[in-house]
């Protein structure tokens, strides 16, 4: 078993109209490589705030957060997001003047991991996994729907050659058939990529089909059996 990500006793809270609320509580967790997780809990719990700190979008009060046994804020958080995560967003977050492909290479272009020299050509193959074929691909992205968006946005998070994927409500815009698709895209990307996915889902269709499934609550985290 080779652990990809690992919390190790972290806290974080804020104070609001002079009460001090704590969203997390001496909260560690191992994350292993190659797996889809999905964290569920009710609105409030802290879920969102739980990804944004995995990804180093955010820092927590105590604790470290360790990436293949590296503690993120030694790695760097900026060379951190940079190179070793890719992070998908429920409003895709892809850049709107532009088309699917160069949205792809904008990402391989943003990253310190070594790329390979024809990554037009990479970014249209990488596409066509996830259902974009070319012609397609060559659109802007707003000519095209929600659900070939956020597929976009998924092979982006991926175009930097990355070991570990977040996901915020990614099929929350998205009806049921299309939202099976993109649960399926994540796991072929842990069964056939390799990746670690982290999936935070008010959705019981997305959580049903993850290899683990963390509930979060009163600033713990529950394995669900």
């Amino acid at each position: 078993m080779n652990i990809k990500l690992k919390i190790d006793h972290i806290s974080y809270g804020y104070v609001d109209g002079g009460y001090r609320r704590e969203i997390l509580k001496d909260l560690s967790y191992e994350f292993e490589e190659g797996k889809f997780y999905t964290i569920l809990g009710p609105s409030g719990s802290g879920k969102t705030t739980l990804l944004s700190i995995l990804a180093g979008l955010d820092s927590q009060e105590s604790g470290n957060i360790y990436f293949d046994d590296a503690d993120i804020k030694q790695l760097g958080l900026y060379k951190y997001r940079r190179n070793k995560i890719g992070v998908v967003f429920q409003a895709y977050n892809l850049i709107q003047y532009l088309t699917g492909i160069e949205n792809i290479e904008v990402a391989m272009l943003e990253t310190d991991n070594e790329m390979p020299k024809n990554q037009k050509e990479i970014g249209y193959a990488l596409l066509d996994k996830f259902g974009i074929v070319q012609s397609k691909a060559d659109r802007l992205v707003t000519h095209l729907s929600g659900g070939e968006q956020q597929r976009i946005a998924i092979a982006r998070a991926l175009a930097s050659n990355v070991d570990l994927i977040f996901a915020d409500e990614p099929t929350g815009n998205l009806d049921t058939a299309t939202e099976s698709e993109i649960i399926h895209i994540f796991k072929m990307l842990t069964e056939k990529f390799g990746k670690t996915v982290i999936v935070v889902t008010h959705s019981n269709e997305v959580s049903k089909l993850s290899d683990h499934r963390v509930f979060l609550q009163d600033g713990k985290l529950i394995d669900l059996k």
